[in-house]
């Protein structure tokens, strides 16, 4: 499935479309460019999930927990994992295979710990459309269903 957006506004909206859409024990991988719009796809798809709390990249904690809305959301980013041992560490496997959903940011870093039916997001810019442009992937079991 492929959606396009041209607007901030719209890559938000696209990430809410799938939080509403998001069932306990889902795992999102969220793949893209620094600036590309990962982090207000997040925002959008906790709003999905009815989280009002802000979201913000949880970069220097490797996970935020959120716990408000219709399912727990775990975010992830693990842009500074160094090598995939350290995610047990933080005790990963409690989080994925939890009730919860998973949006993982980074995920192509810890793409062989991540089960076969996680559904992987990309987001890219093309500036020969515009600035705001993006195109959103989304490869996995979501975009069958």
């Amino acid at each position: 499935m492929n959606i396009e957006t041209y607007s901030a506004k719209e890559t938000y909206d696209a990430g809410f479309a799938m939080g509403q859409e998001a069932k306990s024990g889902q795992i999102f991988c969220l793949e893209g460019d620094l600036g590309v719009g990962k982090t207000v796809f997040t925002q959008g798809f906790a709003k999905g999930l009815g989280i009002d709390e802000p979201i913000s990249s949880p970069t220097f904690t490797i996970v935020q927990e959120y716990h408000e809305g219709r399912i727990p959301l775990y975010h992830f980013d693990v842009y500074r994992i160094g090598d995939v041992s350290e995610m047990d560490e933080i005790g990963y496997e409690e989080y994925l295979f939890s009730d919860g959903v998973c949006l993982v940011e980074w995920g192509n870093l810890i793409r062989e710990i991540l089960p076969e039916e996680t559904v992987y997001i990309t987001i890219k810019k093309n500036l020969e459309k515009g600035f705001d442009y993006r195109q959103i992937e989304v490869i996995g079991q979501y975009a069958v269903s």
